[in-house]
């Protein structure tokens, strides 16, 4: 099977950063008529002579995301459990140094946040926890998904990186998709933004997507946070990585997602700020990259953006966000949230948004008949 580090080591950071600056706009035309590309495709199409080429490039990805996905868009929402961390990820406000209250819901709590999810209309959920493997472990995590997977058609994860045996707990839970963020594939800046804690092994958070793979996962998400490394560094590494994936994984749905750095608790400098251009450009390269992988764009970015880019490939986005843990149907709480969101629209707005655009919003795969209008209504 190999391992995706020596793919990336294949891949060096001069190489990339040598075949973008190198790249004519000739090339990427020749491109935009291929229908199967391969990795230094890729970066050609998040090169400066693609950027001029823009116009070209997303209506490629226009046609594409229209020939496998239709006007379908699934719809998600996120329900932080637990925002106790270990890590001092420079870059987040669950950071251990920040002072802010910590809050760790009970399963009992964790079931009526669900519940709460669940009348508004939700059915597809993913859980969030910190860093703190004898707090939110494994075990506690599969209880929260026994007892909440009545309500759902489908439960993910975006915790901390599990062995494979933690992973296959959880799918025999009833956990059916995984993201795993690797924030930057630079091992040097990696190493640098967490100083401390279990994150800090960087080959370890890499393998986690190999891990919940094999483990059984339907479904496996692979990001980098936007802003931390130069543009075409960390978008190419994270396309390579998916493309690796769906190769070595032909079983499993290999996703992508598109975090631009946001506002938090705590103080870090942007070094490697995406402007919205670049942004764009990386979903119609990835689009027309990987035209049958989900692309999901989350709350940071505002209603506008989020609408604009199901255009050019977003085929997921969520809804009725918050990032804090708790206070909508426990006890309010008052720590800030791992992160600043834009798009505070609640479920139906979006759902009449989508509509109003000439999409249809999925929130699940499957008809119940007992479930009312309202709630069907987006599917």
């Amino acid at each position: 099977m190999g391992d995706f580090s020596a793919v990336l080591a294949d891949w060096p950071n001069a190489r990339r950063t040598d075949v973008c600056q190198n790249t004519t706009q000739a090339q990427v035309a020749r491109i935009l008529t291929k229908d199967n590309l391969a990795p230094v495709d890729f970066l050609r199409l998040l090169s400066p002579a693609a950027s001029d080429m823009l116009e070209d490039v997303a209506k490629r990805a226009h046609q594409l995301t229209l020939r496998y996905f239709g006007r379908a868009v699934s719809i998600f929402t996120p329900l932080y459990i637990s925002d106790i961390c270990t890590n001092q990820c420079r870059y987040c406000g669950f950071n251990a140094k920040n002072k802010q209250k910590r809050t760790h819901l009970s399963v009992d709590e964790a079931f009526k946040e669900a519940k709460f999810l669940h009348d508004q209309g939700h059915r597809n959920i993913l859980l969030l926890t910190g860093d703190a493997p004898k707090i939110s472990s494994p075990a506690y995590m599969a209880e929260v998904v026994s007892k909440i997977k009545p309500l759902f058609a489908s439960i993910g994860i975006e915790v901390y990186a599990l062995s494979e045996d933690e992973y296959s707990l959880l799918v025999k839970t009833g956990v059916d998709s995984m993201t795993m963020f690797q924030e930057t594939y630079n091992p040097e800046l990696y190493a640098w933004l967490h100083p401390v804690g279990p994150k800090h092994d960087y080959h370890w958070r890499l393998a986690a997507p190999t891990r919940a793979c094999q483990a059984g996962m339907r479904s496996v998400g692979v990001g980098a946070l936007l802003g931390l490394e130069a543009f075409e560094q960390d978008t190419f590494a994270t396309g390579l990585h998916a493309y690796w994936l769906e190769r070595t994984f032909p079983g499993v749905d290999i996703g992508i997602s598109i975090p631009r750095i946001c506002p938090h608790e705590g103080e870090f400098e942007v070094q490697h700020p995406v402007d919205d251009r670049h942004f764009a450009q990386y979903v119609a390269a990835l689009r027309c990259f990987l035209p049958r992988s989900c692309i999901t764009c989350s709350t940071r970015e505002s209603a506008y953006m989020r609408n604009h880019l199901l255009a050019l490939g977003v085929t997921r986005i969520s809804a009725g966000v918050s990032t804090k843990v708790g206070g909508r149907s426990t006890a309010p709480q008052d720590n800030p949230g791992q992160f600043e969101i834009t798009d505070k629209r609640s479920l139906t707005a979006v759902c009449e948004d989508l509509a109003n655009l000439g999409y249809q919003a999925v929130l699940k795969d499957w008809e119940d008949p007992t479930e009312s209008s309202a709630q069907t209504a987006c599917a």
